[in-house]
């Protein structure tokens, strides 16, 4: 089996696998408890934050300043940044391109009552920067809170986060970014991505799944979801997942280390698979490809076929691969994103999903693209 379904979820790194192994060896681990084998988990615990912290460039020792919540993943960090940002009747704006998780929270808020505002995006799958700011030149004097993905999980089109910013920042709007796509994979600093609250999650870098973190800025007030508990200065009780903290910390580290050079790989290797594709199989539409990528993901609609037909001959193939999102590809219902970037019906019914990692071999992609048109002209024929 050839697994291009990164953007889904990656391989743990050996490396971070070894060092939550470590960590989970050393015994019991709550930091809340007041023993020494408690402080000493804290204190691991601290510093694992504090290496996050140097990766995106922000020091989160500073007394008062940013901190970094942990949570269970990207899902939990969009839910308590919608959920908490701003007074709670704040209008809610996010693009209509955005993760299951921010659309689902916004179409449950909206049906409570709460003013939302879904932002419509260009053909090549970019946000309207001039659509926000006529949406909130409108909410003047309301503080909204808007929510805009740095880059698209599935079609991987990167999002003008700066200009997005800058656009709040004018209005005086809570900027809240779902990095979970790009930070790992592109430079992504607090530079990078000027925002009030950043969502990351590391098993989309490598790293362990069931942890991930919500970056707040400093003097940004937060209302926590969960209740009946101390931790993260009542701001998400629960006791930390320790050892998955940790793993996340180096997870992170080694992305950003080997960022450079696995851009260049997979920029070299998608390119190479989409020629391939283009070359060996008439009628594709290749989604976003005159836009700026994430580095490893291609978005492409087979024409005279059906997502759920090339998805199981694929899976019978040996190729692992997805269509649109992991977390609604179960029921897979039609792409909201291609949805909302106006792609004809065909393409919307036949759009297939491949997401290379830097762990993705060149020999991988020449077979995978092998197989593909294969079935492709298969099923077409």
């Amino acid at each position: 089996m050839i697994y291009l379904d990164n953007n889904a979820t990656t391989a743990i790194d050996p490396q971070v696998a070894d060092v939550i192994h470590a960590e989970m060896l050393r015994g019991p681990a709550n930091p809340s408890s007041q023993h020494a084998i408690g402080r000493g988990c804290s204190d691991r615990l601290d510093e694992a934050i504090q290496r996050i912290g140097a990766c995106i460039g922000s020091d989160l020792s500073v007394p008062g300043g940013a901190r970094l919540i942990t949570t269970s993943g990207g899902t939990e960090s969009n839910n308590l940044a919608l959920a908490g940002l701003g007074k709670p009747d704040a209008p809610l704006v996010v693009s209509s391109i955005e993760h299951a998780s921010v659309i689902g929270f916004a179409q449950q808020a909206q049906k409570q009552g709460r003013r939302v505002h879904f932002l419509p995006v260009t053909a090549g799958g970019v946000v309207r920067v001039d659509a926000l700011r006529e949406t909130l030149t409108d909410l003047a004097g309301q503080q909204a809170v808007v929510s805009v993905m740095s880059a698209n999980n599935e079609t991987g089109v990167v999002q003008p986060i700066v200009d997005v910013a800058e656009v709040c920042h004018a209005a005086g709007a809570l900027l809240h970014v779902d990095a979970t796509q790009s930070i790992g994979k592109l430079p992504a600093t607090i530079a990078d991505l000027p925002a009030a609250a950043i969502t990351l999650t590391p098993h989309k870098f490598h790293g362990p799944a069931g942890v991930g973190a919500l970056w707040i800025d400093a003097g940004i007030k937060l209302r926590p979801l969960l209740f009946g508990g101390e931790q993260q200065l009542v701001t998400r009780p629960g006791t930390e997942p320790v050892a998955l903290v940790i793993g996340m910390a180096k997870a992170l580290e080694i992305a950003v280390e080997n960022q450079s050079a696995s851009c260049q790989q997979m920029v070299s290797q998608r390119d190479q698979f989409e020629t391939t594709l283009r070359r060996e199989c008439a009628g594709l539409l290749i989604h976003g490809e005159n836009e700026t990528r994430l580095p490893g993901t291609s978005c492409v609609s087979f024409a005279g076929t059906d997502r759920q037909s090339m998805l199981m001959a694929l899976d019978f193939a040996g190729v692992a691969c997805s269509s649109g999102s992991a977390c609604s590809s179960g029921s897979s219902p039609p792409s909201h994103v291609l949805l909302a970037m106006g792609c004809p019906e065909w393409a919307v019914g036949s759009a297939i999903r491949f997401s290379l990692s830097r762990f993705s071999t060149e020999e991988e992609i020449v077979e995978s693209a092998r197989r593909i048109c294969r079935v492709y002209n298969r099923l077409r024929s």
